[in-house]
């Protein structure tokens, strides 16, 4: 039986750096959720504000690391409760963005809507020169609104 439970902020973060496939743990956070098997964490989700200064309008919140170590049905559990707090928070919406490659039927559980395609590649430029430390890969940019 899958149960959410309170987890820190620095405990989320550790489980995200152990257990990621393709990104750091984020700098900061609203909420974070963990979800449990009853035994063991296995799995753990961090809402903030959205990275997108033009998103960020205090009624938006992003699920900005979703992680777990592969259990059935833990990403939806996640994204759905991700959305309760957020509601309970007062929050209008949410949204989150997955690689291109991934399919994103967690998200479909659990009653987002896919936006569809929302950028990727790099920051870096000969202007202001920065370091990739996260995939440059496309994304899709999901939502959940009342």
């Amino acid at each position: 039986m899958l149960e959410i439970v309170p987890i820190s902020f620095k405990d989320a973060c550790a489980f995200i750096k152990k257990n990621h496939r393709h990104h750091p743990p984020p700098q900061g956070h609203k909420f974070s959720i963990g979800l449990s098997n009853g035994q063991r964490l296995i799995g753990v989700a961090i809402s903030g504000r959205p990275i997108a200064r033009k998103l960020d309008n205090g009624t938006t919140a992003e699920v900005t690391r979703l992680c777990t170590d592969g259990s059935k049905n833990a990403c939806s559990k996640l994204y759905a409760y991700c959305w309760r707090v957020a509601k309970a928070m007062g929050y209008k919406r949410i949204i989150t963005y997955i690689l291109d490659t991934e399919t994103g039927l967690s998200l479909k559980a659990a009653g987002w809507v896919c936006l569809g395609e929302a950028g990727g590649g790099s920051w870096n430029c000969p202007s202001r020169p920065r370091i990739n430390k996260s995939s440059t890969q496309g994304k899709v940019k999901y939502m959940k609104e009342i």
